[in-house]
């Protein structure tokens, strides 16, 4: 659904800390906490995560999955896949 790197990038680019994410989508601070010191794919309760993701949409954030295409316009940040380094 969205991972820990694109929740830091997202309240990063809407220029919000975790206290406002938490405000925002409802959740308490520790639960964003939580998500961001995960490793990958955030888990946790659906609801949290959809209210959080939510949020971030209403916040003006559009979170795009792996291969997928925004198609709403506007400009928009993504990560690469890591080269893979060969020995």
């Amino acid at each position: 659904m969205i991972t820990s790197a694109q929740m830091r990038a997202a309240r990063a680019l809407v220029g919000i800390d975790q206290r406002t994410l938490a405000e925002l989508a409802g959740v308490s601070l520790p639960t964003i906490q939580r998500m961001e010191a995960s490793q990958g794919t955030v888990r946790g309760v659906v609801e949290s995560l959809t209210r959080v993701v939510d949020a971030l949409d209403a916040a003006g954030v559009e979170l795009i999955g792996d291969n997928a295409q925004s198609l709403a316009g506007g400009r928009g940040v993504r990560l690469k896949q890591p080269l893979v380094k060969t020995a």
